[in-house]
């Protein structure tokens, strides 16, 4: 069968390669082949855990300057983090007992995994630590919130027969009376 136009025709003359390239199988292998190379660089560009330990570092000495005077919500914390990729902390703002109360009360573990490495900080408060960082790819993608670093230590009661919190009892004294508030009753209305 013959068709005038053949700009549209195609007579089956395709080849293999053009067949696979079109088939399901041959699309999954190729982006299982994607992925594999993309496996493959995370695995040699996973930061070691110097890099991370210096960068972390950076990063908690530039959360500590950002959260000085003001501390913000979690967005500011987001926003903060993403910043913190690309500048670098200014060893002047941040004093140095802050720095001693961090390591004095704090520790940084590295945790090399197969395609990346992550970062964690332990303290009395986060015995089971809270993720800081993580690193693939050569960036290091900071995590932290100010209020995962404990910086002081104090008693939180006198002693050991006292109660943490001490609850508040509202004594029973009268109140006085509200002429405005008034048991609620339904009336009809007539016109119903």
């Amino acid at each position: 069968m013959n068709q005038s136009s053949r700009i549209n025709y195609n007579r089956g003359d395709e080849t293999m390669t053009g067949a696979f390239y079109h088939s399901c199988l041959g699309k999954l292998l190729i982006l299982a082949g994607i992925v594999v190379v993309l496996l493959i660089i995370a695995y040699f560009t996973a930061p070691t855990e110097r890099e991370m330990r210096d960068e972390i570092n950076d990063d908690i000495m530039q959360c500590m300057e950002m959260n000085d005077s003001i501390r913000g919500d979690q967005i500011d914390d987001y926003v903060h983090n993403i910043g913190f990729i690309f500048t670098t902390a200014d060893s002047t703002k941040v004093g140095q007992e802050w720095r001693e109360a961090f390591d004095k009360y704090n520790r940084v573990e590295i945790y090399r995994h197969t395609f990346f490495t992550t970062a964690y900080v332990y303290n009395n408060i986060l015995t089971e630590g809270s993720r800081v960082g993580i690193g693939a790819f050569g960036v290091v993608v900071p995590t932290m919130n100010f209020n995962d670093f404990l910086l002081r230590v104090g008693p939180m009661h006198k002693g050991y027969d006292q109660k943490l919190i001490r609850t508040t009892v509202i004594p029973d004294n009268d109140l006085g009376t509200n002429p405005n508030i008034q048991e609620y009753h339904y009336k009809r209305n007539p016109d119903d």
